[in-house]
């Protein structure tokens, strides 16, 4: 039992295989709620309920047409009327639609951010006016509606800059435009619907994240890590897709506890509990611009947990009920890499169970389409590059046994 008094966890996102090992591993009941529905997150569940429906000889889809929240929201109803749940995990997909979690709080209650502020941190207008007004460097960003503000708007940030989806995640949509015909081009590729859309400054430098863990009063920076992003030599199609991370990040201190002491700001100022991330861009001369914040579980999960030998669910558990961790060591001496594996063609997939260091294992025989997830894979080692090279190793031997059809 935890430390308010819960047994049973309803875990709720896109992706809670990492937080259903680690819920598990904390001793609770794990009842989880997806979209992929992969072997190994049955094998860490008491029960659960996917969108996709994995079957031999059938395609897992594409997440982006097929991904919706009002469907993982029925999956929760479906599971919480077959189980007693005590309390509701969050995972990444839901941050942008408050009626859902507002929905879900009357099955159970959510450990964690309220739905009322992760509301404040999505609105994107708002959250970038509070963090200028708090002196966090962040870059120009404002919401448009159509091409006519778009091209206003670019020409007081300059080019190049990015156009971004209201609401997206994942970075899938991003675009980087250099000038007023790419911009154009964009809008008009938008069948002529007016559609609110993000024009922000692009920032050249280094995506990265801040894993930070918070009562409330208090908050302490877990990892600053290094984002994969773009590895479309794995798969990936969006040029801002997040393609994994790196756990450290590996610059200089002096760098790293900017990003503490940015990430640690923030999450105060907004009143963010439990686990939160912060991510960034940055730049050459060392300066962390915030460009998100994601308040709940992040994509670091298990990469967090294994360089800190911790446990994460226990520890956002914990701090929910004003039970902060104790200040973690400067210098960690393990790297820990998840690197995503996207399908570079149309593939069946063999069994990847036999793979220690492989996550979200389909089911043998699925078929994955061109530039979705195969599968997730987590690679430790003594330095940045051991950690990294051994994931691409893995990568590479998967890649070679996937059958193309």
């Amino acid at each position: 039992m935890g430390k308010l008094g819960f047994r049973n966890l309803l875990l709720i996102g896109m992706d809670v295989n990492p937080l259903a090992r680690s819920a598990r591993n904390a001793g609770y009941g794990v009842y989880s709620v997806d979209y992929f529905g992969d072997q190994d997150l049955r094998w860490s569940s008491d029960d659960c309920s996917s969108v996709v429906d994995q079957k031999e000889g059938a395609s897992c889809g594409r997440l982006v047409a097929d991904f919706d929240a009002e469907t993982l929201l029925e999956g929760a109803k479906a599971i919480s009327r077959r189980n007693h749940i005590d309390a509701i995990l969050l995972s990444t997909g839901l941050d942008n639609s408050p009626r859902v979690l507002s929905d879900l709080t009357k099955i159970a209650p959510i450990v964690g951010n309220p739905p009322e502020s992760i509301q404040r941190v999505r609105d994107t207008e708002s959250f970038f006016r509070e963090l200028e007004c708090l002196q966090v460097p962040v870059p120009q960003t404002a919401v448009v509606g159509d091409l006519s503000e778009a091209s206003n708007t670019s020409k007081e940030i300059g080019y190049p800059l990015l156009v971004k989806p209201l609401g997206g995640f994942g970075g899938g949509g991003i675009r980087k435009v250099g000038n007023p015909d790419e911009l154009r081009r964009i809008f008009e590729g938008d069948s002529g619907q007016a559609q609110q859309t993000v024009i922000q400054e692009f920032i050249l430098g280094l995506p990265a994240s801040a894993s930070v863990v918070s009562s409330g009063n208090e908050s302490v920076t877990l990892t600053v890590n290094e984002q994969i992003i773009g590895l479309n030599t794995y798969g990936q199609v969006e040029p801002f897709g997040y393609s994994g991370n790196i756990v450290p990040l590996s610059l200089s201190r002096d760098i790293l506890l900017r990003c503490e002491e940015v990430a640690e700001k923030i999450v105060a100022h907004f009143g963010l509990v439990g686990s939160n991330g912060v991510d960034f861009v940055i730049s050459g001369d060392g300066v962390p611009y915030v460009v998100e914040v994601n308040p709940r579980f992040q994509g670091t999960l298990e990469c967090v947990e294994k360089v800190l030998g911790m446990n994460l669910v226990d520890a956002h558990v914990k701090a929910c009920a004003k039970e902060l961790v104790s200040k973690v060591p400067d210098l960690i001496p393990r790297f820990c890499t998840r690197l995503i594996l996207f399908a570079l063609h149309r593939s069946v997939v063999p069994d990847l169970s036999a793979y220690p260091e492989v996550r979200d294992i389909p089911f043998p025989g699925v078929i994955i389409e061109k530039g979705e997830p195969v599968c997730s894979i987590i690679a430790e080692g003594e330095n940045r590059d051991l950690s990294y090279d051994r994931a691409k190793f893995v990568a590479e031997m998967i890649t070679s046994s996937l059958n193309r059809i």
